[in-house]
């Protein structure tokens, strides 16, 4: 079974994600696994066999599309996702229209493709790099305001993650490090790939796990 929730309308998307996750029943084995730990060998196990303690297992993907090597990975092998026993779901931001025909090329039903997205006039743009800015001159009390911005203004968490791990990468590359130290950056950029994926699986709110993580950071 082949599962996507996409689309650049935040709330919505994960509302029905979250309750998607917690529809899989007790007996089935669950895997979450985010982009930084995509793995192409376990995913070709995941669709060739059963789970380890269980006849069926659902495997969940979180923003693996970013990088293009594993997006063209994924999209060759949909097919065998759709005849395999166990269930795959991917969870992205807003995708190309190449990407969401691919899944219903392979097979996947209307209420298997799932596309949330914001009307037009209800788009608004935010500058993330506000958000970054503020990260680097650690300034809390702009981070949060930033963050609230940002959430308000329909900007997904997976961007917002994004642009924090790329002004982390880009203070260490360039030594740039201001108020922080090498090895406060390097934790902070490990940790927070997992706080989406972690706080799903343990059935959290997602958005406030990731608030009080940043109010927490420093």
């Amino acid at each position: 079974m082949l599962y996507l929730f996409a689309g650049d309308d935040s709330k919505n998307k994960l509302k029905a994600y979250e309750k998607f996750v917690g529809s899989v029943p007790k007996g089935v084995e669950t895997f979450f696994v985010s982009r930084n730990d995509f793995r192409k060998a376990e995913l070709e196990r995941f669709y060739s066999g059963a789970g380890l303690f269980s006849q069926k297992s659902a495997v969940f993907y979180e923003d693996v599309f970013e990088r293009e090597e594993v997006r063209d990975f994924i999209l060759e092998r949909l097919d065998k996702m759709v005849d395999s026993e166990n269930t795959f779901v991917f969870l992205d931001g807003k995708l190309n229209k190449s990407v969401v025909d691919a899944f219903k090329k392979a097979g996947a039903k209307e209420n298997q493709c799932n596309i949330f997205e914001l009307p037009k006039e209800k788009k608004e743009k935010f500058n993330n790099f506000l958000l970054a800015n503020a990260f680097g001159d650690k300034d809390k009390l702009h981070l949060w305001i930033y963050f609230r911005q940002a959430v308000d203004a329909g900007v997904v968490m997976e961007e917002l993650i994004g642009v924090l791990f790329w002004k982390v990468k880009d203070m260490i590359l360039k030594k740039n490090l201001g108020k922080w130290k090498v090895a406060e950056l390097q934790s902070f950029a490990s940790k927070i790939s997992y706080i989406l994926p972690e706080s799903r699986k343990k059935g959290l709110d997602a958005e406030s796990v990731f608030e009080r993580f940043l109010l927490e950071a420093f």
